[in-house]
């Protein structure tokens, strides 16, 4: 039979249940006005009436229409407990299995093949332990039944598998059911409601849920941790791998609710963010922005002109900054405020054990904070050549005269813009249509209109295929559409992409998961394959930022040390972001290009930077702020903004998101005059104009003309 007469027939089958109403006449309060009936027709055909039942139950099973609850409670008032339970069991698995087969046999190769994207995941957790995962979802029913039956049908999950967990899973469910059926088909009078059998039956039922739970959740950490061995006490509640900022934001909460803590750092106290990361960049990208102000002086009617730049003291000072910033990561503090810090290279070497310089510490959690690397990418001849990284280019002491730049992302753009401004000849290479392709088409363009117009070279559509070099000169081998270009260089930064540390501490051992970016699989509670091992920060993502590393060490950390009690999912719906070039180009929530692809309906208020006093007074008027609000709606989905200062005047829309305050809000506000902030009012008070009540407007129009006659 094909699948066009399977879909008549069910579809048949379906119409008839509704015409006939079979629900209705198969309920309890049916049974029971018809009970003498029933019970002596099932007296005088027992085998008759068992056979009608079980063929009925599957059939709603199969056919996924409503019934089949009352179709349990039926069977105990009509058959008692031990019966029903026989009839109930085989019925609900045949029929659940046959809507498995339905829906596979119909849908699974078009739903596999249109939506294969999103089910890959669940095919591969299927694959892995979709037996143990169908059992949980039998035990706990959150989903209806019907819909389990569906959903499994379009994954890899054999049909004899099905059948036999569907079958051990929906048996205890059913009991409990069944014996709360049979206290409800003696009631005879309202009071009978409050009888102890049926309060004890009711509560049973709305307490398996939860027990079953329970009972799924230790076997699967039995199963996990099963090679093993717990220890009988700890000699610490939480220790911490890394001390960048996911592990000393870890740390310092840990110490603040008084847990013993131990924090590891193999390097420097910091990470990537204070030594070769977040602070060096912005020390260097302020020297930048100085001599982009001199450079513009004439503007403002000033002469003057930069005769040298000593490159040895403008990194000499990027050093100065990083070591004033030092004691605020330091050991002496953190050990100030209860944390013990420890340098050396940490192995997980179970769960509960941390190896560090020769000696075992046992403890109650693990939290992996350990960061990412540079990603140094396979081209032929790229060792070979002068190439420095993010991490390892603060150590140049001379100024490259020509500089290549890998990769139009945040930090590529960022260096670039910096190192053109030092007297460095840059070509910034990306293999993208678009330097920071991430963001919006016109915030990024106006980003590369800014550094094009300052000389840096961009190509755009270039892929990189071999480094070469002689005694004389360094070459990169460019691809553009059939050309092959070659450019030299003295120094290339390799800035396209940061990889996740994931190996040399015990996660191979341990048989921790990753992900496809090769980044340490974690849960909604940033765990791991073991509960109580947790990663947060860039070994994890989703975020490569050092604030999203400290947002997600509270959630590591309470999850923690109190997650027996209560268990805090990670929450990144209001995540801000910068990229620090001039213009600045900011943002939160979701931008134009996440929209149309989440196929949001919304609406676009943009404000110009160059209609501002103060950025028109300070001859910093290059820019806009862009809002997408829902559609007729003053909600917050996300906001772009490219302009001088634009991370700082993300500020307020991060706070109106997170707090859901919309733009009507930001406009009541008072804003001082002249400042940058006031950009946040005007495009409230676009949208408010967009949005104005014409009807009304009209008749208030009427209104003063009669006034005044």
């Amino acid at each position: 039979m094909d699948k066009k007469k399977i879909i008549i027939v069910i579809s048949l089958l379906v119409a008839l249940w509704f015409v006939f109403d079979v629900s209705h006449l198969l309920t309890l309060e049916n049974a029971k006005q018809q009970q003498a009936l029933m019970n002596s027709y099932i007296a005088d055909h027992f085998i008759l009436a068992i056979v009608i039942y079980f063929s009925l139950y599957i059939i709603a099973t199969a056919l996924s229409v409503p019934g089949a609850a009352i179709f349990t409670l039926l069977g105990a008032a009509l058959f008692g407990f031990w019966w029903s339970l026989f009839l109930v069991s085989f019925a609900s698995t045949i029929g659940a299995t046959l809507a498995f087969l339905f829906s596979r046999y119909l849908l699974r190769d078009w739903v596999q093949k249109k939506f294969s994207g999103s089910l890959k995941a669940i095919n591969q957790g299927i694959t892995k332990e979709g037996y143990l995962y169908l059992l949980t979802l039998r035990l706990i029913p959150v989903f209806p039944f019907f819909i389990i039956n569906l959903l499994m049908g379009l994954t890899a999950m054999r049909a004899r598998s099905f059948y036999l967990y569907s079958q051990i899973g929906m048996l205890p469910a059913t009991a409990v059911y069944l014996n709360a059926g049979t206290q409800l088909a003696d009631i005879e009078t309202l009071s009978g409601l409050l009888s102890p059998q049926v309060l004890t039956s009711l509560v049973i039922l709305g307490l398996f849920p939860m027990i079953s739970k329970l009972l799924i959740n230790k076997i699967k950490l039995r199963k996990t941790y099963a090679k093993w061995t717990k220890p009988s006490s700890f000699d610490r509640n939480m220790v911490v791998i890394g001390a960048g900022s996911g592990g000393l934001v870890t740390a310092y909460i840990a110490a603040a609710v008084k847990a013993k803590v131990t924090l590891i750092e193999k390097h420097k106290m910091g990470g990537d963010c204070l030594n070769t990361g977040c602070v060096p960049s912005k020390a260097l990208i302020r020297t930048s922005h100085n001599i982009k102000e001199i450079l513009d002086a004439q503007k403002f009617g000033i002469d003057a002109q930069i005769n040298t730049i000593d490159f040895k003291k403008v990194m000499g000072r990027i050093q100065d900054v990083i070591t004033k910033i030092e004691p605020h990561d330091s050991v002496e503090r953190y050990s100030e405020l209860g944390v013990e810090c420890l340098q050396g290279e940490a192995k997980i070497i179970t769960p509960w054990h941390v190896e560090l310089n020769g000696e075992i510490i046992t403890t109650q959690n693990i939290v992996i904070a350990t960061g990412a690397k540079p990603f140094l990418p396979p081209i032929p001849g790229l060792t070979e050549s002068s190439y420095v990284s993010s991490d390892t280019i603060w150590s140049l002491t001379e100024l490259p005269k020509k500089l290549l730049v890998l990769g139009g992302g945040p930090i590529g753009c960022e260096l670039a813009q910096c190192f053109n401004h030092l007297g460095s000849e840059v070509t910034l290479v990306e293999r993208l249509p678009q330097i920071l392709i991430r963001e919006d088409a016109d915030a990024a363009k106006l980003v590369h209109q800014q550094l094009t117009s300052e000389g840096v070279e961009i190509l755009l559509e270039h892929n990189v295929s071999a480094f070469t070099r002689d005694e004389t000169q360094q070459l990169v081998e460019l691809q553009f559409q059939d050309e092959t270009i070659l450019k030299e260089f003295d120094i290339v930064l390799v800035a396209i992409g940061r990889a996740a540390n994931v190996s040399g501490f015990g996660l191979e051992e341990l048989d921790i998961e990753l992900t496809d970016k090769k980044t340490i699989a974690v849960n909604d509670y940033l765990q791991t394959k073991y509960p109580n091992i947790y990663a947060v920060g860039d070994v994890t993502g989703p975020f490569q930022l050092t604030h999203a590393a400290a947002h997600q060490a509270w959630y590591a950390a309470v999850n923690g040390l109190f997650g027996r009690f209560k268990k805090f999912a990670t929450d990144y719906s209001v995540m801000p972001a910068a990229t620090y070039t001039y213009p600045e180009l900011a943002r939160v929530g979701i931008n134009e290009k996440e929209a149309q692809v989440l196929a949001i309906d919304y609406e676009i208020t943009q404000y110009q930077i160059d209609d501002l006093d103060r950025a028109i007074a300070d001859s910093q008027d290059l820019g806009f702020v862009k809002v997408l609000t829902a559609k007729d709606s003053d909600k917050i989905l996300g906001v772009t903004i490219v302009a001088a200062h634009a991370g700082d005047l993300l500020a307020e829309f991060t706070l109106a998101m997170r707090y859901k305050l919309g733009l009507n809000k930001i406009l009541s506000t008072i804003h001082p005059y002249p400042t940058m902030s006031e950009a946040a009012k005007y495009t409230a008070g676009i949208w408010k104009k967009n949005h104005a009540p014409q009807t009304l407007l009209r008749w208030v129009e009427k209104y003063h003309n009669w006034t005044r006659k």
